[in-house]
């Protein structure tokens, strides 16, 4: 497993290096089990032979008994240098460690089990001195029948998930009952919904395969809703003008697709030549990647819908109710729209609820550059990503689930839902519990859980940090590690990120 571990942290690596963007693995448990299995064996064999040498009576049950906790530490340090290796490799020249996400908590058996509860032991441990591990992006999978209920035999780690989650804002969760994943579902592992980083998901396929595995998202493109709203004269008048930029999305998409498929394998010989992209490894090295490339997903996301609705009729989809109507009918807009061309050019056209890094800040100066300071569309530093409900606006944390959980259906290359709290989370694991299950049964596809993360660096002292270390009385700001989420990602520092993500960060409110 120590082997196993260490070459998946290699491959990650190599990985990124000839991609853009984040890599996910959709089976973590599943596929490191059979090492597992072999480390077994092989302590077994060793503490077997040792037994009967000494002459131990019914060495039998006790050499297994002994094995298993000796791979119960193999795997637990196993899953320790994975994390480190994950927060201290480099890709693209030393400038980033890859962007990793692994998915996991649905394989029942023993070898599964204890990959999954070591990687979220060692999670909760953290790097040297308690640090709160970036990467990986752990994803928990939630399945009744294997963690959701009680009496469901990965129930234990389901709950060891909430405490990780509560210490160190990691796992995220999936869930794979949620009807349009759930559709997909057929009992296997490689037919459960698995997403990428803070939303990419893939799984639906007009050329293959319904299944996340050896597939991604290949380019997006961002409509900034707010800015046709302004521009448009009434709804009608926008809908007109949506219909327009989304055509040419599509069509922007596919000629990018085009330009894409003529690469050869020999432009990315890991990423096509390794088997990572499904049947990319019986191509040869000068063949084209138009084929292979058609197992990919083309987007079409969009930013603002809050604001776009302010500027159409007054109010924004969290509080009001005809708003939230115009709202899901224009994200139902793109999505139809999108499935059209799917049929009409025989790709995998999808609708993304863009995670909007930089381009929330730059559509909103755009837009504000060219029309002005408008209330309630133009007057922050950012658009609103996705289909949120603003992140300054007050709300219950279970009604904003309830008004976003609808648009998981309809933006099927990705999504995810925040709930953001106040207080030390892991003094309440229940309310978490209660937050993720009213996800689930609300029909969240994806969602995750925000709250304060602070550590001294001064003194170690881990737990929420005001003005000064209640520990050791520290005032130093540059001397707090404040661990915060920003569009799926952890940061220790706001000072590395744009205006506009420091400025919706500085915005939101918490969920009681």
């Amino acid at each position: 497993i120590m082997s196993a571990m260490g070459l998946t942290s290699i491959i990650l690596q190599a990985n990124q290096n000839q991609q853009h963007g984040g890599q996910s693995i959709p089976m973590f448990d599943y596929d490191l089990a059979p090492y597992v299995k072999k480390t077994f064996n092989n302590f077994y064999s060793e503490v077997s032979a040792e037994m009967q040498e000494d002459g131990v009576i019914e060495w039998e049950e006790k050499a297994e008994d002994r094995a298993w906790k000796k791979t119960e530490r193999a795997v637990y340090q196993a899953c320790e240098a994975f994390i480190h290796n994950s927060n201290s490799m480099h890709s693209r020249g030393g400038s980033q460690t890859p962007f990793v996400s692994i998915n996991l908590g649905t394989d029942t058996s023993i070898e599964g089990r204890m990959i999954t509860k070591n990687l979220l032991l060692a999670t909760q441990a953290g790097l040297g001195d308690g640090e709160t591990p970036i990467f990986p992006i752990i994803v928990f999978k939630i399945k009744e029948g294997i963690n959701y209920n009680p009496d469901d035999p990965n129930h234990d780690l389901y709950r060891l998930s909430l405490e990780t989650t509560s210490k160190r804002l990691f796992p995220n969760y999936v869930f794979i009952d949620a009807p349009f994943n759930l559709k997909y579902y057929d009992g296997t592992p490689e037919s459960e919904i698995a997403t990428m980083g803070c939303r990419t998901r893939t799984i639906s396929n007009v050329h293959g395969k319904e299944t996340p595995i050896g597939r991604g998202n290949l380019s997006f493109t961002t409509i900034n809703l707010p800015l046709l709203a302004i521009e448009s004269e009434d709804v009608s008048d926008f809908f007109r003008k949506l219909d327009k930029y989304v055509d040419i999305s599509i069509r922007q998409l596919y000629d990018r697709y085009l330009y894409q498929a003529q690469k050869t394998v020999a432009n990315f010989k890991f990423l096509y030549g390794q088997g990572l992209w499904a049947n990319g490894e019986d191509l040869d090295i000068n063949d084209h990647l138009a084929e292979i490339l058609k197992q990919g997903t083309l987007s079409v996301g969009f930013v603002g819908l809050a604001e776009a609705l302010v500027a159409l009729i007054g109010k924004h989809h969290g509080e009001d109710e005809t708003a939230w109507s115009l709202g899901f009918d224009i994200i139902r807009f793109i999505r139809d729209k999108t499935d059209v061309a799917t049929m009409k050019h025989n790709m995998n056209y999808t609708t993304l609820a863009t995670p909007a890094e930089s381009f929330a800040g730059k559509a909103l100066r755009q837009t504000k550059k060219k029309h002005g300071e408008i209330r309630g569309v133009t007057d922050r530093e950012y658009f609103t990503n996705g289909f949120h409900v603003p992140v300054y606006y007050k709300i219950k944390a279970f009604d904003k689930i309830k008004k976003e959980a609808p648009f998981h259906e309809l933006t099927n290359a990705g999504h995810i839902t925040y709930i953001e709290l106040d207080g030390d989370a892991s003094k309440n694991i229940d309310a978490l519990d209660a937050i993720v299950r009213t996800m689930k049964e609300s029909g969240i596809g994806y969602g995750s859980i925000n709250h304060p993360v602070d550590r001294c660096l001064e003194c170690n002292h881990k737990g929420i940090i005001n003005n000064e270390c209640p520990k050791c009385g520290n005032e130093d700001e540059h001397r707090i590690e404040r661990i915060r989420r920003i569009t799926g990602y952890l940061v220790g520092s706001m000072g590395k990120w744009n205006t506009a993500k420091q400025a919706e960060e500085r915005d939101r409110v918490k969920h009681s």
